[in-house]
Order: C-alpha cells, then sequence, then structure tokens
C-alpha cells in the first residue's frame, strides 16, 4: 500500500494545476487542492513537505488572475505574486525545514557546446514557423493586447520575458526540482510539464496549444536535467519569447512587421 498513496498524490496535484490554475476561480476546482492537502498525510514526511510547498505556490496561483493584462496595476500585481510563488518555497526550504531542497544553478560561467548553440537556433526557426501560424489558426493572438504606443510595445516586450523567466524558475527549478527527489525523473518531468502547461493556457496559449506547450516544457524540464543550466533554458525560452513577442505585433498589426515576412 505504501507504493500506491505517492500515486494518489501525484495525481492529486496534476488535477490541482489542470482544474484550479487552467480553470481559475472555479470554487469546486479548490477541492482538488484540499484532497491533494490531505492526502500528503498518506506519505512519507519527507515527500509530504516536498509537495507541500508545490501545492503553497498553486493556491497562490490560483488566487491569482493569470491574464495577459499589461497594464502596470496588473503587472504589478500579478508580478508579486508570481514572485513570492517562487520565493515562499525556497524560503520555507532553506529556512523551515533546513535542506537545500530548492536550487538556481546559473552556471554562468560554463561554455557551451556547439550542439547546444545548434539548438537554439533550431527554436528560433521552429518558432518562427510554428508560432505565428498557430495564433493565427487559433485566433489565440487575440487573448493578448497589442495597443499602438511605445510604452504598450515596451510592456508587452517585458511581460512575455519576465513570464518566460519565471516559468523556468518555478515549473522547471521549483517543481520538477523538488519531485525528481521523490521519484523517477521521466514521471517527475511530465509532472512538471503537466502544471507548466495548465498556467499558459490560462494564460493564453488556448486551442490546440497545449500540445505545443506540454511538449517545450517537457523538452525544458529534459534539457535542465542532461545540463543542470539555468541560464542556459531561459536563453532557450527567451529565443521563443522573442519570436512570441513579434509573431503578437504582427497578427495585430500585420504591417508593422511586414520587413519580417512573418
Amino acid at each position: 500500500m505504501k507504493k500506491v498513496f505517492p500515486i494518489i498524490n501525484y495525481i492529486l496535484l496534476a488535477l490541482t494545476g489542470i482544474f484550479l490554475i487552467a480553470l481559475q476561480f472555479k470554487p469546486w476546482a479548490w477541492l482538488f487542492l484540499v484532497l491533494g492537502l490531505l492526502s500528503l498525510r498518506l506519505c512519507q514526511q519527507k515527500l509530504a513537505r516536498a509537495l507541500f510547498l508545490i501545492y503553497l505556490s498553486l493556491a497562490i496561483l490560483g488566487l491569482t488572475p493569470i491574464t495577459t493584462d499589461i497594464s502596470y496595476r496588473h503587472m504589478l500585481q500579478m508580478g508579486l505574486a508570481l514572485m513570492l510563488a517562487v520565493a515562499l518555497p525556497y524560503f520555507i526550504a532553506r529556512h523551515i525545514y533546513k535542506e537545500k531542497l530548492i536550487v538556481f544553478p546559473w552556471r554562468l560561467g560554463r561554455k557551451w557546446f556547439k550542439k547546444e548553440i545548434s539548438y537554439i537556433l533550431l527554436t528560433a526557426v521552429i518558432a518562427y514557423f510554428l508560432l505565428p501560424f498557430y495564433l493565427i489558426n487559433t485566433g489565440a493572438y487575440l487573448n493578448w493586447s497589442v495597443e499602438p504606443g511605445l510604452s504598450n510595445i515596451i510592456r508587452l516586450f517585458i511581460g512575455t520575458n519576465a513570464l518566460g523567466i519565471w516559468d523556468e524558475l518555478f515549473f522547471i527549478c521549483t517543481v520538477l526540482g523538488l519531485l525528481k527527489k521523490f521519484m523517477d525523473f521521466k514521471y517527475a518531468n511530465i509532472l512538471q510539464a503537466v502544471l507548466f502547461t495548465s498556467f499558459l493556457y490560462e494564460l493564453g496559449f488556448t486551442g490546440w496549444g497545449f500540445v505545443m506547450i506540454f511538449l517545450f516544457a517537457w523538452l525544458q524540464g529534459l534539457i535542465f536535467h542532461k545540463t543542470h543550466s539555468l541560464t542556459y533554458v531561459i536563453t532557450i525560452h527567451l529565443t521563443l519569447d522573442f519570436i512570441l513577442f513579434l509573431a503578437l505585433i504582427w497578427a495585430h498589426h500585420p504591417a508593422w512587421l511586414s520587413i519580417f515576412i512573418l
């Protein structure tokens, strides 16, 4: 029976991400989080404490309006909540649990291999052709507002890139970092990808975007596992986000970026 309980914990964690994050502010969705917290009593103490940190962050995200609104007020409100979702588990693990459960290995002095640089270029090429098609085909670009004005464009650029960095800090370093200590990496990576996808689906990647996002999240986890470099996975993500930034502008105002022939 001891082997069954962790499976229940992981299933409830995935359901909490899907229903609480992807379906924000649905009262019944909180039931999965409550059941998940109750299920922690059925697993070992170390696993329970690690999963509690993830549930704590999911609760913060469940209370946060996750949208692409780039008004100053919303960017501040959502930004503070996302920072808390990363900082609070880290603080509790380090200063209350007294354990280094969560680390952020930047590895700034590490040299990149040619194949790693080639992968970044491949990501840019795939994103260049896939993202504009996806945004127009599904109408998902309407989930983002791209208004004329330098201030609006700057905030759109900052917002897309800041979220890209946060995704890696939370889903890869925090969620995956905690899960892989207690389960096989391949299953931990799938679970973090489910939570990663739930967040970005709510953010605006609707339609069949969840397939694309899940694959990207899964690959990011795999790459981080092999390179142990937060800097590298963030670079990959920001490369994709720059293409997304251009694609959103083009989708709303094609004439602005006609030079790129997107």
